[in-house]
């Protein structure tokens, strides 16, 4: 392989937004308050590196609540989940801490208001997603998952006068603009939330990358397969004309990618650690000589606030944690 210059412009933000943030320190802080085992239902959030890490702590990850043990502590995802798990875990006696995102949570209670006004309400999202599953068992009514426009097309309705919309939140603005003037123009009477509603942190992520693939000639993005946000931003790339790749880690890269290439665009999804980014850096740096230029970008400081019971542990913690 021939060393050569290359420029890797660093999208800003990227990785980590403020409801994955909460989510691992509720896991962090449950175990540091309560010791190990803590039981977590599905993944916190969409990434091997995070959830290991979690998991060498004495989280123990489970796909349903049936397996953690009668009285255990157990944590819910990130991404929500129905009123029957929560059920479940009452049954079970186990004492839930609930991780899930809080603009996860105004979605969910936007359609219980809908429903409880006499509406049917359409869920623009990607069916089976952990999220869409979740909010589809929190809303008690009708609920038709839209994820394309002709999905609109085939929506059936009882009564097109009484219809609402929620969006899943891993979705932009970007992502759901045609869907929505789609419903605006099949069902006129229409409501749903503002768009300043819809995830800031997936918002500023999308429009970070397109800047970024104003300027590369090859995207990275870093986060895992089954993330939705960070496939989306790999999309977006591709969308551009880019040779876009979804790695989840350093050892994810291909030499032969660089070949002829001298302006490499790197960005992370939002349940992504910074140290993947760096790992993946730092490889290309093996290969190549490199100069990082980090990019101009909305500057998040949006914090979410922890369970009662954490709080005062999250004052102590390390700066790291």
């Amino acid at each position: 392989m021939v060393r050569r210059a290359l420029e890797i412009f660093l999208a800003t933000p990227r990785g980590f937004c403020a409801g994955v943030e909460r989510a691992i320190d509720i896991v962090e802080l449950t175990l540091r308050k309560y010791g190990a085992p803590v039981y977590v239902r599905h993944e916190i959030v969409h990434n091997k590196r995070v959830c290991d890490t979690l998991r060498a702590k004495g989280a123990i990850f489970v796909k349903e609540v049936d397996e953690i043990p009668v009285g255990a502590i157990a944590i819910t995802s990130a991404h929500g989940v129905a009123k029957k798990v929560e059920a479940n875990a009452a049954l079970r006696q186990l004492d839930v801490i609930d991780a899930t995102c809080p603009l996860v949570t105004k979605v969910h209670k936007e359609g219980q208001r809908y429903v409880s006004r006499g509406y049917e309400v359409i869920l623009i999202g990607h069916l089976g997603h952990p999220e869409v599953t979740g909010t589809l068992g929190q809303i008690d009514g009708q609920v038709h998952v839209v994820g394309t426009e002709t999905d609109v097309a085939e929506l059936e309705v009882s009564d097109p006068e009484k219809v609402a919309f929620v969006t899943q939140t891993t979705l932009s603005l970007r992502d759901t603009r045609g869907i929505i003037d789609a419903l605006k123009t099949r069902f006129p009477a229409i409501i749903g939330p503002d768009t300043r509603d819809i995830c800031y942190a997936t918002q500023n992520r999308q429009t970070a990358v397109v800047d970024l693939a104003s300027r590369a000639e090859l995207l990275l993005i870093v986060g895992a397969q089954n993330s939705s946000n960070s496939n989306r931003l790999r999309e977006i790339g591709e969308e551009a004309g880019l040779p876009s790749y979804l790695v989840a880690d350093a050892e994810a890269l291909d030499p032969q990618w660089f070949e002829g290439v001298s302006r490499v665009g790197i960005s992370a999804g939002a349940s992504a650690p910074e140290e993947l980014v760096r790992e993946v850096v730092e490889r290309i740096g093996a290969w190549h000589d490199v100069t990082e230029r980090p990019l101009d970008g909305t500057e998040e400081n949006i914090h979410f606030k922890l369970p009662a019971r954490l709080a005062s542990l999250q004052e102590k913690a390390q700066p790291n944690l």
